[in-house]
Parts: C-alpha cells; sequence; structure tokens
C-alpha cells in the first residue's frame, strides 16, 4: 500500500494551532512555506485538501480572554478567528494559481449519511474543480456533545470521506516514541506501523504538546487504517514540512493493507443492511457488472420507503440480488424518474439531481452475483 507521500495521490494534511498561530499571531512565513509545498504536490498530479486548525487561538485574542472556560466564549473565538485564519491562507496561496475553498464541517456532517453524501459531493466538487479545500470544525455552532473535540479525528473522517490514500498529521511532534522524549533520552521514534496495538496506545499516553495529544491521532489513525488511508504523523515546525517528509524526514508512517477502494466495498459489503430495493433491467445489471454507477434509465420500479443516503438492495426484475448501494435519492423520486434519460431528469423531479442514482463509489456488487466483479476506473483518474 501507499507508504510515501509520492506515491499518494489524493492526501488531507492536517496541521495544528501551534503550527499556524503562536502567541495569538500568526506565522505567515511558516503558511507560505506550507502553500508552497502544496502547490508543488498539485503540481505533480496529486490532490490535496488541507484541515486547518487555528480559528479558535486567533480568536482568544480578539476576544481578549486568556482562557475560554464558557461554550459560548469559545464558539465566539471560532466566529473571531476564522475569517482571519482563512485570510492567512488566502494570502499564502496567492500566486499559485488556482482557488482555495473554505469548509465547515460538524460532527453530524461525517456521521449522519444524508449530510455525509452531501459534504462529500462538495469536497468532490471543488476538487473536481481544481480549488484546494480548506477545512475546519465549525466551532461557532458546534456544542460539545456534538464535536470532534481536535482536528485530528476530522481530519480522519475528511480522509475517509473522500478515500484518500494519505493522511498527514503535522504538529509539534515528529512521531510516535516508545516514550516521551522530552524527558526520557533513550525514547526512540516508531518509524512504521502496521496495525496499531495496545503497546502503541501505551506509548501515546505520554504527554505530548498540542491541543489533541499522541492519543488522538492515534485514534485518527485508527479511523483512517480502516479506509484504507495512510497516516503520516510527522512534525511541521519547520518550513516547508511536506518537501521535508518528500525527502525522507522523520515520521511514524502507519500503513494499512488494503487500498482505501478495497476498505470502502468492504465496508459496504458488510454494514449496509438494505431498507429498500431497486429493481434494475438486464442493460443496468450488465453495466453495474461492469464497474458503471446505477443510472435512473436502467431502472424498472422501487419497494419500500426510505430517504436520499439509505442503503439499498439492487435486484434483477426477476428477484436477484445483484448488489447493495447507497442512494442518492429518495425512494419517491426514484419512482419518479425510474427508465428516464437523464436529460429528463430534472424535468421530471422540477429540480437539478444527482448525476446517477447510485454512484459506483457507493455500490458493491453481491459476492454471489455470478457476473464478474468490477471495481471500475478510479474516478480520480477519469
Amino acid at each position: 500500500m501507499t507508504s510515501s507521500l509520492s506515491a499518494a495521490r489524493r492526501i488531507v494534511v492536517k496541521i495544528g494551532s501551534s503550527l499556524i498561530v503562536r502567541d495569538g499571531a500568526l506565522r505567515n512565513s511558516w503558511a507560505t512555506s506550507l502553500a508552497g509545498d502544496i502547490a508543488g504536490l498539485r503540481q505533480d498530479g496529486k490532490q490535496v485538501l488541507l484541515v486547518s486548525s487555528g480559528a479558535v487561538a486567533l480568536g482568544r485574542h480578539l476576544l481578549g480572554k486568556d482562557r475560554l472556560r464558557r461554550l459560548e466564549d469559545k464558539q465566539a473565538a471560532a466566529a473571531l478567528g476564522q475569517p482571519f485564519l482563512m485570510q492567512a491562507w488566502s494570502k499564502a496561496f496567492s500566486g499559485h494559481g488556482f482557488a482555495i475553498a473554505q469548509a465547515l464541517l460538524t460532527l453530524d456532517d461525517t456521521e449522519r449519511r444524508r449530510r455525509w453524501l452531501n459534504a462529500r459531493a462538495t469536497l468532490e466538487a471543488l476538487l473536481e474543480a481544481g480549488a484546494l479545500p480548506v477545512i475546519n470544525e465549525n466551532d461557532t455552532v458546534a456544542t460539545d456533545e456534538i464535536r470532534y473535540g481536535d482536528n485530528d479525528r476530522l481530519a480522519a473522517r475528511v480522509a475517509q470521506m473522500v478515500s484518500a490514500d494519505m493522511l498527514v498529521l503535522l504538529s509539534d511532534v515528529d512521531g510516535l516514541y516508545t516514550a516521551d522524549p522530552r524527558i526520557d533520552p533513550e525514547a526512540e521514534l516508531v518509524p512504521h506501523i502496521d496495525d496499531i496495538t495496545a503497546a502503541h496506545e501505551a506509548m501515546a499516553g505520554h504527554a505530548h504538546a498540542g491541543s489533541g495529544g499522541m492519543a488522538t491521532k492515534l485514534t485518527a489513525a485508527r479511523i483512517a487504517h480502516g479506509a484504507g488511508c495512510t497516516t503520516v504523523i510527522a512534525s511541521g515546525e519547520a518550513p516547508n514540512p511536506l518537501a521535508g517528509l518528500l525527502a525522507g524526514g522523520r515520521a511514524t508512517r502507519i500503513v494499512p493493507a488494503v487500498s482505501p477502494d478495497t476498505a470502502r466495498r468492504n465496508w459496504l459489503r458488510g454494514h449496509l443492511t438494505p431498507e429498500g430495493t431497486i429493481f434494475i433491467d438486464d442493460g443496468a445489471a450488465t453495466a453495474l457488472s461492469e464497474g458503471a454507477s446505477l443510472l435512473a434509465v436502467g431502472i424498472v420500479r422501487v419497494e419500500g420507503v426510505f430517504a436520499r443516503g439509505a442503503a439499498v438492495a439492487v435486484e434483477t426484475e426477476r428477484g436477484v440480488q445483484l448488489a447493495k448501494g447507497v442512494t442518492a435519492y429518495a425512494a419517491e423520486d426514484i419512482a419518479r424518474i425510474a427508465g428516464l434519460q437523464s436529460r429528463d431528469v430534472e424535468s421530471a423531479l422540477g429540480h437539478t439531481g444527482r448525476p446517477c442514482v447510485i454512484h459506483r463509489n457507493d455500490l458493491v456488487l453481491d459476492q454471489n452475483n455470478k457476473r464478474p466483479i468490477a471495481l471500475g476506473p478510479d474516478p480520480r483518474n477519469t
């Protein structure tokens, strides 16, 4: 699997607050150096998403408070700091020839299936347009009960959402150590991990600087690992931290045994309980077996009552289950567009619909299906 930055195709880079903000002030020269690194990766044909902390750290000083004890103070600090944070990134990326886009997410956006689909579609659209998504938690509206609490886990969920093959967690430490390197001179960096064990979690229990700490980085790495995404934990203190990684800089790399595509299909196959059924004609069945998405034109009828984002079974007209998937339409809308060409879907619905009823990335063929299983081309290469 992908273990080096040079081999990755889609990369999520997360930076901690301490890297972009020091003593309430932005580290503009450092941000400019990171922007240069990301621009270089994009020139090499890679897609990059940036998860950036720092809004609360900036807003705290603008609010005039050293400590934020109340939730509303944290939310006010985020509201004050986020515009300045985006302004800093806009300045850092100016001159590189591409736009940056702000995306603020909450826990619900990655935990509720319908909102997850919406968020993923937005991020995919930004990447297709050549923009760089700059993502942060929406601390202004999130409550303690429905928030990530740190951007390590948010970054991992983003990596899972967009099927990234690498997650880079940049902070003030250069990886997982066998002991706290600040107090134990014999502490050794753990350069490579295949599976996160209790021993690794015990190592992460040592105190490290940063809001999330090493324990949350391993939690994030578990999420990414399950999604087939390699996690790199590295220091971002020096300028051009990604260039340093490309040059073989120190880091801990947590490498899964499967690709993001395989991990996602395994998850779809094992965890989706159908909430309804879509029946398709033979032409659509053949197209699905060859790795295509399910379009309205191939649908014969639909059974069940379900909302957009539901898990559904896909069967032939004779009742043979071919696949399971996550639908981009509610049952009533599928009934309205069944059998229609794509160009006629909008007029039938009264609004612009999704390009397909079930995208190939959200579809897994039944293992008992006698048709050949084909994953189809990677949408990032089409």
